[in-house]
């Protein structure tokens, strides 16, 4: 009869099941978003977030990774809500990376109390990236006039139709160095005592997921289920925890709903360039 009942009931409500929610965090780093590029913000995951940590009986939170990073903002706003639904929650964090946790990504991942990865997995670039395009040349070749008129000797700093001046690019460089400091800070202290003394830690270097474990970017190597039956018991179940869906099916985003008369050109331009943005952040690592 006991067993018949077991049956019935949903598995969260099964006694000797215990029940994982995990958020797959995928794609590229940054505020907005694109129809053409799946990316990650705070605005793009909170609710993911939020429903992951309510599930009471749950003793941890399972988030899978896959990341090359982007903007160290949205990267720092996202691991701060998952550390804060951790406390709030009292639940245990295990990140698992799947092709790469790089950069913003890896930041993300050091919100894990643990950090599981594939030996062939990639992890690290613990660095700031500025990247632009330069087109004083071009426009000169096509007989374009480029024309800026600002109040402040500094707002058109770094425009891409301009040549390049020195002291503007010493400028970006502190702003960087300042972003890199938080950014090493912030893996010192979630990774600590587990962190090798190797210079090039912090240089912008990346790494399998094998030699992750050996510098202590990495805890274990381990695929999400096995790790999880391993610490929870062989009848764990997971449970995949999506953005909610709108009456028809499609995803919601919450908290960015584009107005109905946005320029569908300009829109699609935008998208198209995003999208060479976002395949040249995967390529950084062969992917």
């Amino acid at each position: 009869m006991r067993r018949l009942l077991d049956r019935l009931l949903p598995a969260r409500m099964r006694s000797n099941v215990t029940t994982i929610p995990v958020v797959r965090l995928q794609g590229t780093i940054m505020s907005g978003g694109s129809t053409l590029r799946q990316s990650l913000s705070l605005a793009s995951t909170a609710g993911m977030l939020e429903k992951a940590f309510s599930y009471a009986d749950a003793p941890a939170v399972a988030i899978s990774i896959n990341s090359p990073g982007g903007s160290p903002v949205q990267s720092r706003l996202i691991y701060k809500r998952i550390r804060d639904l951790a406390v709030e929650k009292n639940k245990e964090v295990l990140v698992f990376v799947e092709d790469v946790a790089a950069s913003g990504g890896y930041m993300i991942a050091v919100a894990g109390d643990e950090i599981f990865a594939d030996p062939s997995s990639i992890v690290g670039s613990i660095g700031v990236v500025s990247a632009s395009f330069g087109f004083t040349e071009l426009i000169q070749k096509i007989g374009v006039e480029r024309r800026v008129h600002t109040a402040g000797q500094n707002k058109s700093l770094l425009d891409p139709f301009k040549p390049e001046k020195e002291e503007d690019v010493e400028r970006l460089k502190a702003l960087q160095l300042e972003i890199h400091d938080t950014f090493i800070d912030l893996v010192r202290e979630r990774r600590g005592a587990k962190l090798k003394d190797n210079p090039d830690l912090f240089t912008g270097l990346f790494w399998t997921g094998k030699r992750g474990v050996d510098l202590g970017l990495v805890d274990r190597l381990g695929d999400m289920r096995a790790i999880l039956r391993e610490k929870f018991g062989p009848r764990t179940r997971l449970r995949l925890v999506s953005q909610p869906r709108g009456l028809f099916g499609r995803r919601l985003n919450l908290f960015g709903i584009r107005a109905a008369n946005d320029d569908l050109g300009g829109s699609l331009a935008r998208g198209l360039i995003a999208a060479v943005e976002d395949r040249s952040l995967w390529s950084r690592f062969g992917l």
